[in-house]
């Protein structure tokens, strides 16, 4: 796997596994991340990617891509491509981009331009992406054939992969989850387990915190899939609701 690569799956792999500590209150042990934004993981890095399976209830883009990248440093290869393809059929651009780089690397499969042209232009459509540079870079260094081959590929790519189709997908799986989580939350102070979080003192298990914390950590986690889609609604802070015949902290 090239460095960049590398580096790319390791800026998102390695932001699942604070999310979970994040749920539990346990701190995400050094050791286990990149010393660095700049670092590249290594297989041994990739593989300790803790994949949280209640997650693919609110995200599947960002717990698919989760598995790709431990997959990936199990050296489990056909798997790992297979969850790639998955997270981004629900939107994930990093996975979108990793398909790519792949393609274009011949990464465990023959070497396919036209292919990975066809992902990155997926990976790059939003505005202002941070792999448009990628997709110009391949796109110059393509020929007329190449790119013919890939608008060929996008024509059946895209109404499974594009954001028409795979982001408004995934903001309604994000959004019927949140509100699941709101309707635990009545009334407010209840508690929510998910499936999947590690317990430091007690090993794997559904542990419960309050709906709010689950709420709060899985709207920041959104970013990794919906980065730059107009279309995303994120939840923002959440508020208590006073008890009935308590005025709240802002009252005169």
């Amino acid at each position: 796997m090239s460095p960049l690569l590398r580096k790319t799956i390791g800026s998102l792999c390695f932001a699942v596994p604070f999310v979970a500590a994040s749920l539990t209150g346990a701190a995400y042990a050094q050791d286990s991340a990149p010393a660095s934004s700049s670092s590249v993981p290594t297989d041994k890095d990739l593989a300790k990617s803790e994949c949280i399976i209640g997650e693919e209830r609110f995200l599947p883009g960002d717990y698919y891509y989760c598995l790709g990248t431990l997959t990936y440093g199990q050296h489990n290869y056909s798997d790992s491509q297979r969850f790639f393809t998955t997270a981004a059929s629900w939107a994930s651009k990093p996975a979108q981009f990793v398909l790519g780089v792949m393609a274009l690397n011949g990464d465990q499969q023959p070497r396919n331009r036209a292919l990975a042209l066809a992902w990155l232009t997926l990976a790059s459509e939003r505005p202002d992406s941070r792999f448009k540079a990628s997709y110009d870079q391949v796109y110059k260094a393509s020929t007329m054939a190449e790119r013919r081959a890939a608008d060929d590929l996008l024509a059946k790519m895209r109404p499974v992969y594009g954001d028409a189709t795979a982001a408004v997908r995934a903001e309604k799986r994000y959004q019927d989850g949140m509100a699941m989580l709101a309707r635990q939350d009545t009334p407010p102070g209840q508690m929510y387990c998910m499936e999947g979080v590690t317990d430091q003192l007690s090993g794997p298990q559904r542990p419960c915190q309050p709906v709010m914390m689950y709420t709060e950590t899985i709207d920041k986690a959104s970013v990794n899939v919906f980065d730059g889609w107009t279309g995303h609604v994120t939840v923002g802070p959440v508020e208590q609701v006073p008890a009935p015949g308590k005025p709240s902290s802002g009252a005169n």
